[in-house]
This record gives structure tokens, sequence and C-alpha cells, in this order.
């Protein structure tokens, strides 16, 4: 518990330094803003997006699939199966 309540502080102290804390012209957070707004980046999002766009539909096309193999039981109508308690 104490070494949970550490991490979280160190990642509250960080993210208040990253939003207040000037590095030149801008803030860190200020700085991957603007990174994330160039034109090599936009270059980049749209090359994984073509890259890996097939391959996103073909895993959700395979995860609604398993979800209506798994909800059919069997008489046509799609119901959710009940968890058991234990």
């Amino acid at each position: 518990m104490i070494r949970f309540i550490v991490i979280l502080a160190l990642a509250l102290v960080l993210a208040y330094c990253g939003a207040t804390v000037k590095l030149g012209k801008r803030t860190f957070f200020g700085h991957v803003r603007a990174i994330w707004a160039t034109e090599e980046v936009q270059d980049l999002k749209s090359g994984v997006k073509e890259k890996a766009g097939p391959t996103y539909d073909r895993m959700k096309k395979g995860v609604k699939e398993g979800y209506k193999a798994a909800t059919d039981d069997g008489s046509g109508s799609a119901k959710p199966v009940p968890v058991q308690q234990r």
C-alpha cells in the first residue's frame, strides 16, 4: 500500500511539473503537443493507420463473431449466458 502511494505521489509530481515548468518556450506537455502536430508525425500516424487498419478490422470482426458464438445457446436466439456464482 505504501509503495502504491509513493508511486502515485511521484506520478502526480511529474504531471504537475510537466504541465507548469517551462522548458524553453513551452512546458513538457506543450513540447509534446507541438511535436504531435508536425507533418512528420501526421505522416507516421497515417502510415500506421494504413498498415494496421486491416489487421484491426479483422481482429474486431473476430471478437464480434466470438462474442456472438459464446452467447448463442443453439436455439437460434442469441441470449447472454448467465454467469455462475461461486
